[in-house]
């Protein structure tokens, strides 16, 4: 297993003590936001920034409900190489025209000042302020990270073993065919690298197409490369080698080596460093609703993806030694994201599901010291809870506005007609979808509009309404306006 440079390893201690020291002076937390493709990262930080800067009420944030809020504001860009997170277009796509935000594709970043009164056995009494940094990014880059302790041919075999499971074998057929005509020991062809190169993108967008719905096969800029697009970083492939077996120097497999390890270097590592390590609290969102519709393949899948995700955490309470040398994040909140696609008596359900799915990720987090936590959540609501009669029998539904070209039972909607919808139920016992209670495809999970913001009394932007987002704003950073 390759172990990190000690120039590496100092520049990051650097990196850290410099970090530490800032914090002393002007007291901050840094929250990391991620998720899988389909998760809603970008409607949740737009979501999380409006409801603060608004000062709307938020019950289950203690200190909002407890009015110590005096002023939450958008402040100046704290990094300035960082592009900053596009929350007003983001805000506006919402709001005014009722669409949903463009999914995440690189990372950004925003910052809120909060002021606010301490409360009540706070060892200092008065006015406070909590610098509240926001990293918004892909969650393929968080499942990179584990490359950082694979070498090529580790790599190789982990890929072509999970390629020829029966689940995934017909997906990546055409990428193999082309891995057979390759010679690893041959001169270098460029033409014929960025042949396979090609194939094997294709099969991690056919991962993410198909059943499974969730790519959990690195590295993830090959999904979305933005402008590393076409670089030599990006234009590998694993190629089969023995166990133990190095790549003949100056051949196509040395060169294909040569590229993956600067892949780790110059696009992994640095993501480590100036972001994911700096970073104290973490929201994972999953589409769980996704998941199970997609049957017991689906879920074991997306199990083994949320794994690996907490995996990649150094996660536990932080001491002023780990701070500098091993960063923790303190706090991890798994979000099962689009309740409001199913009602209110299907909200317990869906939250233990996730559970059972992340169940090992929270002991392994808790013995470390870390707090994990588990909410099922609507970052915007898009529907209300409603009841249908169909054949005699009162079903629970919700009802909404779904998006134009959305399909139900055979009607394909324009965006604007309203329509209320049996989604299906969730099982009570939770592990009842592992062993396919829920047949694929049964559920209906239409893709609805944003809902028509209410406007606010007090005059202020008008209000989106959520499912849950005090909750997981009080467990990502409650403690810290005490």
């Amino acid at each position: 297993m390759p172990v990190p440079s000690f120039a590496s390893s100092a520049f990051d201690v650097l990196a850290s003590l410099g970090d530490y020291a800032s914090r002393t002076v002007d007291p901050g937390v840094r929250i990391g936001v991620t998720g899988l493709a389909r998760s809603g990262k970008t409607v949740f930080t737009t979501a999380l920034v409006h409801n603060l800067v608004q000062n709307v009420p938020l019950p289950a944030f203690r200190a909002s409900h407890e009015g110590r809020i005096r002023r939450a504001r958008l402040a100046a860009q704290p990094d300035d190489a960082v592009p900053r997170f596009a929350y007003e277009d983001n805000l506006r796509m919402l709001a005014e025209e009722r669409r949903w935000p463009a999914s995440t594709s690189r990372v950004s970043e925003l910052r809120v000042d909060i002021d606010y009164e301490r409360g009540r056995g706070a060892w200092r009494s008065g006015p406070a302020r909590l610098h509240l940094d926001i990293v918004d990014y892909p969650g393929e880059w968080l499942l990179d990270l584990a490359l950082l302790d694979q070498d090529f041919g580790e790599w190789s075999r982990e890929v072509l073993d999970g390629a020829a499971r029966p689940d995934r074998a017909p997906l990546a057929a055409p990428f193999l065919a082309a891995l057979a005509a390759i010679d690893p020991g041959a001169d270098p062809d460029e033409p014929a690298i960025a042949g396979l190169s090609g194939a094997f993108k294709d099969y991690l967008v056919a991962l993410r197409a198909g059943p499974e719905a969730v790519a959990t096969t690195p590295p993830g800029r090959f999904l979305m490369p933005g402008d590393l697009e076409g670089s030599p970083a990006l234009t590998f492939a694993p190629l089969r080698l023995a166990p133990g077996a190095r790549a003949k120097p100056g051949s196509l497999g040395a060169l294909m080596e040569r590229r993956f390890d600067s892949y780790r270097h110059h696009v992994v590592r640095p993501f480590f460093r100036e972001h994911f390590q700096r970073i104290d609290r973490q929201i994972v969102l999953v589409d769980v609703l996704a998941a199970i519709d997609g049957g017991p393949g689906a879920l074991a899948e997306l199990e083994r993806a949320l794994d690996r995700v907490l995996l990649a955490f150094r996660s536990g309470r932080n001491t002023l030694v780990s701070r500098l040398f091993a960063p923790r994040a303190e706090r991890v909140l798994f979000a099962a994201t689009k309740a409001d696609h199913v009602h209110q008596t299907s909200h317990a359900r869906l939250e233990a599901v996730l559970r059972l799915l992340v169940e090992r990720a929270v002991k392994r987090g808790e013995a470390a010291g870390a707090k994990v936590g588990t909410v099922a959540l609507a970052s915007v609501r898009a529907t209300q809870e409603t009841l249908v009669h169909e054949h005699g029998t009162r079903l629970e539904a919700v009802a909404g506005v779904p998006e134009a070209g959305e399909t139900i039972d055979g009607a394909v909607f324009d965006g604007a007609t309203r329509a209320a919808v049996f989604p299906g139920e969730l099982p009570e016992r939770a592990a009842a979808v592992l062993e396919g209670a829920v047949p694929p495809g049964s559920l209906r999970f239409p893709r609805f509009r944003p809902p028509e913001p209410k406007p606010d009394p007090g005059g202020r932007a008008p209000r989106l309404p959520h499912i849950r987002l005090d909750r997981a704003i009080e467990f990502l950073i409650g403690d810290r306006l005490a």
